[in-house]
């Protein structure tokens, strides 16, 4: 019997080939292909696929493969891996606890992240992880939310935070914001969710997950993949809650809101948002170097806000385009 023949054999109780299907965030149709010859796995997939089996399974399959290939090392698994690492939560409570407030949201999103991503794509074949806040109220109301801390693999550029947008209820980040429950989207070429959500270059599946504290919800974790059906398995959707909560510790109290005090806005689309946030860097300094000369210096974050609330109220007014004829 050779690997191929095995699988066969786990696949054919329609229970368990969707079991694994869904656990390693492919279609059953793709199961039954790599079974046939019709297709083959790429390493990172065969990973997910000796992940999802019982162990006594996984061995056996294991020893079929060494029969293929003598070297099967690539394809190694760690299954300590399901879970956060216990060190590193206790190195984000750490921080917390000694890091001052002016650095406490940026030190700790971006330590977050940087785990988030290593282990939620650790073959690096293309994730974008973004921290999604709510805007300060606007006549009582919060109006939109603006991408803040991100970090991507490639395709993505390392450092997203400079291709930040506002969104609003156009979008899955202010849908799972409202509704305070994660959502996620397995293909958006096609997404047959009817959940709100547009597409961004390179962007195949997309997951958004709340960040929550005492019922009231800050924002969310923002995650794209360039794989379809990439945020299916449920050991990794309880990854993306875990660093979640995780992340909700870069927040103070009040930066959280309760969910009948967010009314978003249907925020224009990146291009025309775009021209808003040409030479926001610069304009940021002049805000910082104008305040020097007055009583009161801002710090950078503060002249961020400013300049963040001045062009959500630029949108905010903007007429929808017109439809094409």
């Amino acid at each position: 019997m050779d690997w191929r023949e095995f699988l066969s054999s786990i696949i054919s109780n329609n229970t368990e080939r969707d079991r694994i299907a869904s656990d390693i965030g492919v279609h059953s149709i793709t199961l039954v292909r790599w079974a046939s010859g019709e297709s083959t796995p790429r390493p990172h997939n065969m990973r997910q696929l000796l992940r999802a089996l019982p162990k006594q399974q996984r061995n056996q399959l294991q020893q079929l493969l060494e029969k293929v290939s003598s070297d099967i090392s690539e394809l190694e698994i760690d299954t300590s891996e399901q879970d956060i690492p216990h060190k590193f939560i206790m190195e984000v409570l750490e921080a917390r606890a000694s890091i001052p407030d002016l650095l406490r949201f940026w030190s700790i999103t971006r330590l977050v992240l940087q785990q988030a991503l290593k282990q939620l794509d650790p073959e690096r074949i293309g994730m974008a992880i973004t921290v999604v806040r709510c805007m300060p109220l606007r006549d009582g109301k919060i109006r939109s939310l603006r991408e803040s801390v991100g970090l991507g693999s490639p395709p993505w550029g390392g450092d997203l935070e400079e291709k930040a947008l506002l969104l609003g209820a156009e979008s899955l980040a202010g849908h799972v914001t409202v509704s305070c429950r994660l959502e996620q989207i397995g293909d958006l070429r096609t997404n047959k969710t009817f959940l709100p959500a547009y597409q961004v270059e390179h962007e195949v599946s997309a997951v958004a997950c709340p960040i929550m504290y005492a019922c009231r919800v800050a924002g969310c974790l923002l995650l794209s993949s360039t794989q379809v059906d990439y945020f299916v398995p449920e050991a990794r959707l309880l990854l993306i809650r875990g660093y979640a909560h995780l992340v909700s510790l870069a927040f103070t109290p009040n930066e959280f809101y309760n969910p009948e005090d967010i009314a978003l806005h249907i925020m224009p689309p990146p291009q025309r948002q775009q021209e808003h946030f040409d030479g926001f860097r610069r304009r940021v300094l002049q805000r910082m170097q104008s305040s020097s000369d007055s009583e009161r210096r801002i710090s950078s974050t503060e002249a961020e806000q400013q300049e963040w609330q001045k062009i959500e109220a630029t949108l905010l007014h903007l007429l929808p385009e017109e439809p094409p004829a």
